[in-house]
């Protein structure tokens, strides 16, 4: 005969804790994401030289100047 509990680890309890495990990591990382968001809306820029900016080059990101108000 197997001892069956409808409480056991992999019963409900399981599947609340794995829920509960879930959600918190879902807002965990909603806070980090609206965080980083709202740290990088503060952070803008301005470009500068748009002349010479050229379509396929890495000495592109020379011509952007950070504006931010810290």
């Amino acid at each position: 005969m197997e001892n069956r509990s409808i409480f056991a680890l992999h019963g409900i309890t399981g599947m609340l804790i794995a829920t509960v495990l879930l959600l918190s990591i879902l807002a965990g990382l909603t806070v980090w994401g609206i965080k980083v968001q709202q740290g990088s809306a503060a952070n803008y820029y301005q470009i500068e030289n748009e002349k010479d900016i050229k379509m396929f080059s890495t000495d592109n990101a020379a011509h952007r100047v950070n504006v931010s108000k810290e």
